[in-house]
């Protein structure tokens, strides 16, 4: 009896798995390319450029996955979302992830129906000013009337600051990023609320970014990070690990330019992640765990490159955004970045 207990527990295990694989990754295959959502526009993080070419820290993640299934880091298609329909269009099967500077809360990861797979990138909600005003602190705007964007996290995380403070405020609100903008510039509200990364690539767009101050505050916690459905563990993994590998490619090193050299590595993690066969392995590579090639991670270093190319070439400090790595720099070197080992 008890070996015919561990015969079902094992062909239970098989058939979860062999079923798990099929559903969105198999969708994806047969059509040739991947959906993924991104922002209206935010530059650095999701936005066409004058080519038409979609670009962006949260882009490079579709692209790292398109790279990883395909072997083609340009088989993605891009879905512009506003924050009130992104989650439907998820939950609906329209996209087959969401990328696009979204915040991981207990709710949308459970009660939604979704799964955020991991962060990209570490925020917090601030505000932003007109410097003629002369206001220096949060702590000095009552009776503003604030730009906010409905259906996001900010319009909670802005009233429970105020209240906390005893400040009023009056919300203007509005849907997408660019009616933010226009409405912040044409002085419909006094403060732009939102994530910080918002601001900063908002008033890198401004005719003047130096007559806008991005105020001290940060009054939340904002890990942004991709999403997809809940219950396709298999492709879950698979965006998961795709963002882990650009994490893990910056922690040992390995770039767009020198990941072929990489390949000659003495670090069997590195060999592991690029899907080199070592000495005593047996049958097939890690990719077999994920329904892809072993080479998976290498195309993503090779073709989108690691975190720190992806960050520096889109919003770092050499760029008109500006942004410092801060919490977004590695463990090991001053943030909190971290990714689990490849083994």
């Amino acid at each position: 009896m008890r070996h015919i207990k561990s015969f079902i527990m094992a062909l239970t295990v098989v058939l979860f798995t062999s079923t798990s694989f099929a559903a969105t990754l198999d969708d994806v295959k047969a059509r040739g390319v991947l959906k993924c959502g991104s922002n209206t526009g935010l530059a650095g993080f999701g936005l066409p450029n004058d080519a038409g070419v979609w670009e962006g820290i949260d882009v490079d993640v579709c692209r790292a996955v398109a790279a990883a299934v395909f072997g083609d880091a340009s088989k993605a298609e891009y879905v512009p979302l506003t924050t009130k329909v992104r989650f439907t269009a998820l939950q609906s099967g329209e996209i087959d992830m969401l990328s696009r500077n979204t915040t991981w809360t207990l709710q949308r990861d459970v009660e939604l129906g979704l799964e955020f797979v991991g962060v990209n990138y570490y925020d917090g909600q601030g505000f932003m000013v007109p410097a003629s005003i002369g206001v220096t602190s949060a702590t000095e705007l009552d009776g503003a009337s604030v730009c906010i964007q409905v259906g996001t996290t900010t319009e909670m995380n802005l009233a429970d600051y105020f209240s906390a403070n005893g400040i009023s405020y009056e919300a203007v609100p509005v849907e997408t990023n660019s009616e933010a903008d226009a409405a912040y510039i044409a002085g419909r509200c006094d403060v732009y609320t939102t994530d910080a990364s918002g601001l900063y690539a908002s008033r890198a767009g401004y005719p003047d970014p130096s007559a806008h101050v991005v105020l001290p505050e940060i009054i939340s916690k904002e890990p942004l990070g991709p999403v997809v459905r809940h219950g396709d563990s298999a492709w879950a993994d698979i965006a998961r690990w795709s963002l882990n590998a650009m994490i893990i490619a910056e922690e040992k090193g390995i770039t767009s330019s020198n990941v072929d050299e990489m390949k000659n590595s003495k670090d069997p993690e590195v060999l592991r992640l690029l899907g080199v066969a070592q000495v005593g392995d047996t049958g097939a590579g890690y990719g077999q765990w994920l329904g892809l090639s072993d080479d998976w991670a290498y195309q993503i270093i090779k073709q989108v490159g690691n975190y720190s190319e992806s960050f520096e070439k889109h919003i770092g400090v050499n760029t008109p955004i500006n942004i410092a790595r801060g919490l977004n720099a590695l463990y090991n070197n001053g943030g909190i970045l971290y990714a689990p080992p490849f083994r």
